[in-house]
């Protein structure tokens, strides 16, 4: 077996470049042969792959966080649908691997990956670019954008939440439309999370009902409310029990149109999204993931 590493030698603190020398050896004991490739940009991984024959290999291991999974799901997948992925979680928030229940040891992940269990997970799709996790829009989805990489990389998910709360200060309302077979809605909202992942920004329940197999997308839509009561919303977030607010809205579909007339900000499993109108859809089950799940 042939296995191509494609690995974000800053991703999380920095630090999986130490455990590399001890994955190759356990997967040449195992009789395979792995090829590591040292991400850097978007570019140089489409001209990469663009020169490699993706068929050669028997699977492709991704290690980073959701932007880095993002990205590589993005290049590798129109070249080869049905190459099984498998992830090192080795992010800040790892907030897609998180479903899942991947250790954090790396030699476990290793053991896991050289398995033959595997899931068919649902992709998003927003505007033909796919997404695992999250779609996210409104006056929130910059922060992780905003969020300096050195500062993420040492305070991990601290970092999140210190500029969740500067950005909470600055929160504006947007007029939105959405159109689909559950719901037309029109109003003005704070921001919105199209889930396919239950966990997004390090806020584990922020989706208690997603399931990444059921060809679903679960929608969260956080009107506008009185500043003074974002506060216990966030606690209701945390603790999963948000959908009960008469802030959010709350449904499932399979497809959406969604239209603003401002320029807000659109997000992708953490990485810049795409401008409006917005057509999100979701392929059921097309994404051969290893699990270790049985």
């Amino acid at each position: 077996m042939k296995i191509l590493l494609l690995y974000n030698p800053i991703a999380g603190n920095g630090t999986f470049v130490n455990h590399l020398d001890k994955i190759i050896k356990t997967v040449q004991d195992n009789g395979y042969y792995l090829i590591p490739y040292r991400l850097s940009t978007i570019e140089a991984l489409q001209q990469m792959l663009l020169s490699f024959d993706l068929k050669s290999v028997d699977r492709i291991w991704i290690a980073g966080g959701d932007g880095t999974i993002h990205n590589v799901v993005n290049a590798v997948y129109p070249l080869n649908p049905d190459v099984p992925l498998g992830i090192f979680p080795v992010g800040t928030a790892n907030d897609f691997a998180y479903y899942f229940e991947f250790p954090s040891e790396i030699l476990k992940m290793t053991n896991i990956l050289l398995s033959n269990n595997f899931t068919y997970c649902d992709i998003g799709v927003a505007n033909n670019r796919y997404f695992l996790n999250v779609a996210s829009m409104g006056s929130l989805v910059d922060v992780s954008q905003k969020t300096d990489k050195k500062f993420k990389n040492v305070l991990g998910l601290l970092a999140y939440y210190l500029k969740g709360a500067e950005e909470l200060t600055h929160l504006k309302p947007v007029e939105i439309k959405i159109n689909c077979q559950e719901r037309n809605f029109h109003d003005e909202i704070y921001f919105m999370l199209i889930m396919n992942g239950k966990s997004a920004g390090g806020f584990r329940k922020i989706a208690p009902y997603a399931s990444v197999t059921d060809g679903l997308l679960d929608v969260y839509i956080f009107k506008k409310c009185p500043l003074y009561e974002l506060f216990p919303l966030l606690i209701k977030i945390a603790n999963g029990e948000h959908t009960d607010s008469r802030y959010v809205d709350y449904f499932q579909t399979k497809e959406m149109t969604i239209d603003c007339a401002e320029t807000i900000g659109t997000d992708m499993d953490g990485e810049k999204g795409f401008d409006y109108p917005l057509k999100v859809s979701v392929k059921q089950r097309k994404l051969k993931l290893i699990t270790g799940l049985k």
